[in-house]
Parts: C-alpha cells; structure tokens; sequence
C-alpha cells in the first residue's frame, strides 16, 4: 500500500511538472536488434527500435510528466518520419526538429548474456544530423521557456560541424540562465582519447551538471577513479569519492553524478551512483546499490540522466534526487529497448525500497 505522505508528495510533484522544459539536442538512430539472445551470424531477422543518448533522455523526462523536446536533423523520408512518429508517441515535442538529408543512422545490436558481452555495430556516417549547418537551428527559439539544457559527448564525436552546432547551443542556455548538463559518453568508435579531450574539456566552461562514469571521466576528461577495475567488479569507492571531488572543483560544476557499474556478467550488474553537490552533498554521498538481472542495458545511462534532472528539479533533496535516478536507471535495464518506460510512481516505489518484483495486483 502506498503511504499518505508518497501520495501528497506526487501531487505535489506533479502540478509543478508543467512548468519544466527540458530541451536536449543529438542523433536519434534506427536501432535493429537481434532477436532474444541471438547473434549476428544467426539472425534472419531483426526487432527494430529508435534510441539515441538525448533522445532516450528526452523521451524519459517526458514520461515523468515534464516537457521533453528533442532537437536533430532527419531525412524527410518514411524512415526519418517513423523516428519522428516514435518520438511523438512517448510525448516528445518534436516542433524543433530540422528535416532534410539523406539518412538516418543505424545501429545494430546483439545482446549478450552471462559472459558473453553485448555487442554494437554502428551504421551512422553521413547521417543527416552529422549535415547540420550554422543558422539551421534557431537557439533562442528553441530554449524559449526551457529550464534545462542536456547533451552527451556522442554528440560532438559525429563531426567537427556538430562541435560547433553544441558551442552555439550551450553559449544560448548559459546567456539565458538554463541548467546545462552534460553526460560525459565517450564512444571510442567514434574517436580517439586526445580527440574527445581537446573537444570536450572547453565545452566544460558550460556544464553546470557533469554526469559521468569512470571510464568517461578518464577518456574525455583525463581524471580516474582510483583502482576501479569494473570488469572485474572491484569498485574502488575512495577512488569514486576522489574523483567526484577532483571534477567539481577544477571544472567548476554546481553538481556532479557518477555512475557505479560492477559487472558480474553480462545478465547481471550492481549499479549506484554517487553525488556531490553544493546543498546536501557538499561530501559525495552514495546512493543504495541494486543488483540487477539484466534485459537490456542500453540506455541505462540516459535513464539515469533523466532521473537526475527530473529529481534535481523536482525532488526536495539532491539526495533523493540521486536515488531517484538511480531507481529509474534500475527499471529501464528491466525493459527492452532504449525508451525508459517507467513512471514517476513505480521509480518513487523502488527509491523508498519496495524492489521484491512481485505480482502488482
């Protein structure tokens, strides 16, 4: 039974969303998946999804019950218009949206169990948002009531007209007062070490939230988290603390989070995240742990993501912000797909402890 007090607290939460437009900005991809846990080479057929860092996030704070608006470029043919129809579907404002070009971007995925990993092929040059030119986006319409601003580092990784592109938007928000927050995701399919460092470490003079995790922090930022070896499940708290700290006081940030993987194996992961702040969390607090069998961890980061900007602006606490997105991160790996389709309500349940999985009658 849900306490008294929960309910009043989602009323509350939920007459105050309407006032909320999270504005996030990348590439939304075709995703086609091998069935169940089949592999490539074993395929005769593919389930098809659409995902995407700040999609995924836009698409999530939208079934929290905020405004989440998307901005790309995609081709004016059926399949960029059923990436804009799915987008739609979960509630996602695509009014900002630029068409033209010649494709959407394709990834392809085989999901991987016990200790066998997952694995991506990526099918994505020349898609039409890597063809974004300076003009085509009009910032100060796009950020008009907006309160947040949100990108990945996959982003500025397609191509160098994209770095530009995000510097355009990120001097925008800042000039209009929005929270800017950036997910780290370094993607070496994309580039190199020193590429992500000279191109991620100035757009930090933007980011007000720096999300991350340890191999993020590392590869964009050249920080590490101590002895973390997660492959081998070895979390080096300490290590996590430290670099928490090291990121907030040399960047600057009014917050950041950091991701806690440990990968027992491919089906099953304890997961947590760690928070400092300059409210609650002046010394980085770690959120419960979950031990979570795995149905899909794409788009675990994004829902975290989504989590911690709905909790930071809605949650009365940074701390139950943080465990609210840890909550929701939780869900999502539970469910197929990159969407999180989890609600306000089942992620409240879990933060406040009720994970038993059984039957909801």
């Amino acid at each position: 039974m849900i306490r008294d007090d929960l309910i009043v607290k989602e009323q509350k939460e939920f007459f105050s969303m309407a006032t909320h437009k999270i504005v996030t900005f990348g590439e939304i991809m075709l995703r086609l998946s091998t069935p169940g846990f089949s592999r490539f080479v074993q395929a005769q057929q593919f389930d098809i999804n659409y995902g995407g860092g700040e999609a995924n996030v836009a698409a999530s704070v939208s079934q929290f019950g905020l405004e989440g608006c998307f901005v790309t470029k995609l081709p004016t043919h059926e399949i960029g218009q059923a990436a804009v129809n799915e987008l739609r579907r979960y509630g996602v404002n695509v009014d900002y949206i630029v068409r033209g070009g010649d494709r959407i971007g394709i990834y392809f995925l085989e999901t991987g169990a016990s200790q066998r990993a997952s694995k991506v092929i990526y099918d994505r040059s020349h898609a039409s948002v890597a063809e974004i030119t300076p003009g085509e986006i009009d910032w100060e319409r796009v950020f008009e009531g907006a309160s947040w601003f949100h990108w990945t580092g996959i982003t500025p990784a397609i191509g160098v007209g994209l770095q530009g592109i995000l510097k355009e938007a990120c001097i925008a928000a800042k000039k209009l007062g929005i929270t800017v927050s950036a997910d780290l995701n370094y993607r070496k399919k994309l580039w190199t070490e020193k590429e992500a460092q000279a191109v991620m470490i100035p757009l930090m003079e933007y980011v007000d939230v720096c999300i991350s995790n340890e191999e993020d922090a590392d590869k964009c930022l050249g920080m590490k988290a101590g002895d973390t070896n997660v492959e081998s499940a070895a979390i080096d708290e300490g290590g996590y603390r430290a670099l928490a700290r090291s990121l907030k006081q040399t960047f600057g940030f009014t917050t950041v989070a950091i991701t806690l993987r440990e990968s027992f194996s491919a089906s099953r992961n304890g997961w947590s995240a760690m928070l400092v702040d300059e409210k609650e969390c002046r010394e980085p607090y770690r959120s419960k742990q979950y031990d979570i069998q795995i149905v899909d961890r794409v788009g675990g980061g994004d829902s975290f993501a989504a989590g911690l900007i709905y909790g930071l602006l809605m949650k009365p606490s940074s701390i139950e912000a943080l465990e609210f997105a840890v909550a929701a991160s939780c869900l999502k790996q539970t469910i197929p797909g990159d969407f999180n389709h989890a609600s306000v309500a089942e992620v409240n349940a879990l933060a406040l402890g009720s994970g038993s999985g059984r039957v909801d009658r």
